[in-house]
């Protein structure tokens, strides 16, 4: 018998992701990943983006949010205008919670 590889850590994990069956699962699986200080700051970005993606103003974002403006900005320049990957505009706008508008 071969011996087995050892797989990337990274993407390990990544792949274990893609394994989840649903939403339960999902939530699950990152509780026992993350810290509830992490996962509500993973939540909260999520949200910023797909408000910044509907066009709303830093201000309607803070108050929905409770985001601070740098983190605003931060979600701004970091994943939406920088383009880096486009996983989240794509799965935004897949999600149907806002459209690309590039």
């Amino acid at each position: 018998m071969g011996k087995k590889t050892k797989q990337n850590g990274t993407d390990s994990m990544y792949e274990a992701i893609l394994l989840l069956k649903d939403l339960d699962e999902c939530k699950r699986f990152f509780e026992d990943l993350c810290s509830p200080t992490e996962l509500r700051s993973m939540e909260q970005r999520y949200d910023v983006a797909v408000y910044l993606m509907q066009d709303k103003v830093y201000a309607d974002i803070l108050d929905r949010t409770g985001a601070s403006s740098a983190t605003i900005s931060r979600v701004r320049r970091n994943i939406l205008d920088s383009r880096t990957g486009g996983a989240m505009r794509q799965l935004i706008v897949r999600q149907g919670l806002a459209e690309d508008k590039d």
